[in-house]
């Protein structure tokens, strides 16, 4: 069994993305509010599905007037990034802490999140908790120019990158890495919003990528313009892990995205945890390079052209699938962030291969699109926790904390389920697309 959280340390959840269905946040309050931690998160409503969990000791809220000179791109989640200046919002969190009444530690749940709070950890010191690290590390992991440059530099495996500097330049590129490609703005929380630039975009013609340069100025950052990987089953993995303050990694694991939504590009309706050893090996290099501390998420994919495993993003924060990596102890990277910060010992994990993890209402919709998934599940056992099985957790449903998923049930079929539901329907008469499954590796 680990040691038990030190339960005099409370916990504060940032989020500046405005997201109601965020299920990250929502395992986070669960698992370290059953470890018997006060819990405190940002929340969007007071009667959203998040802030119904019988583990949230309080909900806070965040102004959501002024400008914010890092924003995050329109879309990333059903509002939106909460445009808060630095000052107001170094502000709000001291008002928070000032409610809360002791340190607290300080884990953020979205990339904006991290960057802001590793920027104001010097003047929140003594009010919060976060992992001794250069503040501006975040930032430039989140980057994905930055992130091609180091991946170069230490040999790990990234698709062909291109950032160009003139709309020439661009059209050229795309006929270098060859089409369809991807582009991607290196710093997607600039985007300002209401433009309907997005983060990511499929290019299909050199004209799409000559016109996407253009808005450069608009969107507030470079534009990189990216060999395409194709997916497929199998071909999508993560990596999750903890980094404590000596560097060491002891919670964490790969795992592969057995559905998404949307399809082939979504995020996780379905993941399995499956050790991986290339994929660790290259999550433990980069961290260990950069000096990294705290929790990261990991996104690969396989690239059957080159036989290795391409690494597409940095997210210096959980993922939203943390939960999967959760032992039987009921020990994850949440877990053991409080531990560390607290100054605990944080054991080794013990792993759980072939567990998966469920988000019920993407895993339907990705169920109806005929997408291939995942091997049968064996037959699930009690969890230590409470909310889950051994071999299965779902996002939502736990028989302990029932409450958000009544929420989210009633509010994702009023805000869109029906319509996205509706757009499955022709999908569902369409035979299934056979693919070569990837193998497993060795």
């Amino acid at each position: 069994m680990p040691p038990p959280l030190d339960t005099d340390v409370p916990v504060l959840l940032l989020r500046l993305d405005q997201n109601p269905f965020h299920h990250g946040t929502l395992g986070a309050i669960r698992s370290l509010g059953r470890a018997g931690a006060e819990v405190h998160a940002v929340v969007e409503s007071p009667y959203g599905p998040i802030s119904r969990s019988r583990h949230l000791s309080r909900g806070h809220r965040l102004p959501v007037d002024g400008g914010y000179g890092d924003r995050l791109p329109s879309g990333t989640g059903t509002g939106g990034a909460v445009p808060v200046p630095d000052g107001r919002l170094e502000q709000t969190l001291r008002r928070i802490s000032d409610r809360i009444g002791r340190p607290a530690a300080l884990i953020p749940m979205d990339d904006l999140g991290a960057i802001a709070a590793a920027r104001l950890a010097a003047r929140l010191a003594g009010r919060f908790l976060l992992p001794a690290q250069p503040p501006g590390l975040p930032r430039r992991v989140a980057d994905k120019a930055e992130l091609a440059r180091l991946c170069r530099e230490l040999g790990v495996p990234h698709p062909p990158t291109v950032v160009p500097r003139s709309a020439g330049e661009a059209a050229a590129a795309a006929a270098e890495l060859g089409l369809p490609l991807v582009a991607k703005w290196s710093r997607p929380w600039l985007l300002p919003g209401g433009s309907g630039l997005r983060s990511t975009t499929v290019v299909t013609t050199a004209g799409q990528a000559r016109d996407l340069y253009t808005r450069t100025a608009q969107a507030g950052c470079p534009l990189l313009l990216q060999r395409r990987v194709p997916g497929g089953r199998g071909t999508d993995w993560f990596f999750h892990g903890c980094f404590t303050g000596d560097g060491n990694c002891p919670v964490g694991g790969a795992g592969r995205k057995e559905r998404a939504w949307p399809v082939d590009a979504g995020l996780t309706a379905v993941g399995r945890w499956l050790p991986n050893p290339e994929v660790e090996r290259a999550a433990h290099r980069l961290a260990r390079h950069l000096g990294y501390r705290g929790i990261l998420d990991l996104d690969f994919r396989f690239d059957a052209a080159t036989g290795t495993y391409q690494l597409l993003d940095f997210n210096p924060r959980p993922g939203a699938q943390f939960r999967l990596f959760a032992d039987r102890s009921g020990l994850d990277v949440v877990r053991a962030l409080h531990l560390d910060l607290t100054g605990r010992p944080v054991p080794p994990i013990d792993p759980v291969p072939g567990r998966t993890f469920v988000v019920e209402n993407y895993a339907l919709l990705s169920s109806l699109s005929s997408q291939p998934g995942p091997p049968a599940a064996r037959r699930a056992r009690t969890h230590p926790d409470g909310n889950a099985r051994r071999d299965t957790e779902t996002a939502w449903f736990a028989p302990d904390d029932p409450a958000p998923f009544l929420a989210m049930t009633a509010a994702w079929l009023g805000q869109g389920g029906w319509k996205a539901l509706r757009r499955t329907r022709q999908r569902v008469l369409r035979p299934p697309r056979q693919r070569p499954a990837v193998p497993e590796p060795s």
